[in-house]
């Protein structure tokens, strides 16, 4: 299990295909409240029995299935809302499917670090890229017993798998084990029940270009009003012609709202969807468009004015600028984050580190943002790191994922590419070949930060240590250049490297004192110390 594995090829991350905007459905009307309550109450059982027959279908859906189910949802409701419940069941069973593959890798990661362990002697002691065996007799034992456990899961699974089964709970699996922990989540059954059937509840339309507005279902005017066409068995609660309801209350986007109102003007499509907050007591109406496709910069163009490499850790982002040429410019820079708390706090966090970093990548003028490409799925099994509960945890709460959705459609709004490479060996080869080096009275280095620059260079197409050519034997050159990252015609590639522009000016501070001027390094033999011609100790042929 030793040696270096091969290395991914580092890849511009596809921009963002949609948008989503919210706003509150302020000052409705208790009859307002009703009608939305039945609405979402009726489609919400519709959606439930049409799930239940797409997950009875398995992989023998079809077309003339869905057609089916379609057809029988239009009686009890409309064309367009059958349309839009068979599409959001169709998304949920594929979802379904998806965490039905992950859970059978994660199964396969934990058994063949089972296996390996057991076949190790007890008491062998591993290494850093490997496992060693258990400590006694009976932890081996047990660990037998869990991986027959697990082989039993993972037949279960791949059976389901096949079968195409899958186990789908509309409105969560977490809220609804939620109902057997309500002194733990401080909820009462009353709370509980009220929070289940509002997750059920189906308010949603998807939109249709060439209609009014952009959507016949849910239609909101320009001047913010909303209406919801009623399906059949709810027609007689209409307050408005062709069985249409119209709200009391107003919509006014804050966020994109001038785009929202460009799309309805043009009646492009619009998706609307409409929902309870029980723990405010607030309804909400969140609109969603595709945007068109972004064209992706091309890897040599995203590499033309340098990078910025992003080490992501579990409380900060160290974050390192290099040019294109691969040389780390000014000192490293860290922009913190704390995901403790709840969930809305954690994203707030998230969102002000990733505003902090793009702004400074603005700044400083690069094209993109070098990032890893992140998957903890073997580290985070109990397997490889039992007895390491907090770094268990800790490689968990790295929001992976999260981090990737909101930094790639975040940075697009300001004109930044992302560039995702391979995580491997990036902390100990960017601490073995750059920590030290940098390190002056005036800049501490951590490991963190020397692995923003492994990841930048890596980004860059640069190897991650400093020097690849070994030195010369005498003074000529036939050793060829000291470089990994400078070519043939690289203008100034022979020159020194520029100094650093975030150091102190010389001469008078602001509060009076006088600072004594940068002065050459004792090592250069006859050089004045007023001369800023002296070699730097990483300039770019070194």
């Amino acid at each position: 299990m030793g040696g270096v594995r091969e290395l991914a090829v580092p890849f511009v991350v596809p921009g963002p295909c949609g948008v989503a905007v919210r706003d509150r459905l302020g000052h409705l009307t208790p009859r307002d409240e009703m009608v939305l309550r039945a609405v979402g109450e009726h489609q919400g059982a519709l959606a439930s029995r049409d799930l239940k027959a797409r997950c009875a279908d398995g992989l023998e859906h079809g077309a003339d299935t869905w057609a089916a189910r379609k057809r029988e949802l239009t009686g009890v409701s409309s064309s367009r809302i059958a349309g839009a419940i068979t599409k959001a069941t169709h998304d949920q069973w594929a979802l379904a499917r998806r965490c039905q593959a992950a859970h059978m890798k994660t199964l396969e990661a934990g058994i063949n670090m089972l296996r390996h362990r057991l076949s190790l002697p007890v008491g062998e002691k591993g290494t850093k890229r490997a496992a060693g065996g258990y400590r006694s007799k009976s932890e081996w034992f047990r660990k037998s017993r869990r991986l027959v456990m697990l082989e039993d899961r993972q037949a279960a699974a791949v059976a389901d798998r096949q079968a195409g089964r899958v186990r789908v709970v509309r409105g969560g699996r977490r809220l609804f084990n939620t109902r057997h922990h309500l002194a733990q989540a401080r909820l009462t059954e009353g709370q509980w029940r009220e929070r289940w059937e509002a997750e059920r509840w189906f308010i949603a339309a998807d939109g249709e270009s060439g209609k009014r507005f952009g959507n016949e279902t849910i239609r909101v005017t320009p001047d913010g009003e909303v209406s919801i066409r009623l399906p059949a068995p709810l027609a007689h609660l209409a307050n408005a012609g062709h069985g249409r309801y119209v709200l009391a209350s107003r919509i006014a986007f804050a966020h994109r709202g001038q785009e929202w109102a460009d799309r309805i003007a043009a009646n492009r499509a619009v998706a609307y969807r409409i929902h309870l907050d029980t723990q405010r007591g607030r309804w909400y109406l969140t609109a969603s468009w595709q945007r068109p496709a972004i064209p992706t910069m091309t890897l040599s163009a995203a590499r033309a004015r340098g990078m910025i490499g992003v080490d992501t850790n579990a409380d900060h982002f160290a974050a390192y600028r290099l040019d294109r040429h691969g040389n780390p410019m000014g000192d490293p820079r860290r922009f913190g984050f704390d995901l403790s708390g709840t969930a809305g706090h954690r994203d707030a966090q998230l969102r002000h580190a990733l505003t902090r970093l793009i702004h400074w990548a603005e700044q400083v003028g690069v094209a993109a943002i070098g990032i890893e490409d992140l998957d903890f799925t073997t580290e985070k099994t109990r397997e490889k790191h039992g007895r390491r509960k907090r770094f268990r945890q800790l490689i968990s709460g790295i929001p992976t994922g999260r981090l990737k959705a909101r930094l790639v459609s975040m940075a697009a709004e300001h004109g930044l590419s992302m560039v995702a490479v391979d995580p491997a060996y990036t902390s100990r080869w960017g601490a073995q070949h750059w920590q030290k080096p940098l390190v002056t009275p005036r800049r501490t280095m951590s490991r963190h930060d020397a692995a923003g620059i492994a990841i930048g260079r890596r980004a860059l197409g640069h190897p991650i240590r400093r020097r690849t050519a070994p030195p010369p034997h005498d003074r000529s050159d036939r050793a060829g250049h000291r470089t990994a990252q400078a070519g043939p015609g690289a203008r100034g590639r022979e020159g020194t490297r520029p100094p650093t522009t975030d150091r102190p000016p010389a001469g008078p501070s602001p509060n009076g004192t006088r600072k004594r001027e940068p002065s050459a390094s004792n090592t250069v033999r006859d050089a004045p110390s007023t001369q800023q011609w002296v070699q730097d100790p990483l300039m770019r042929t070194g």
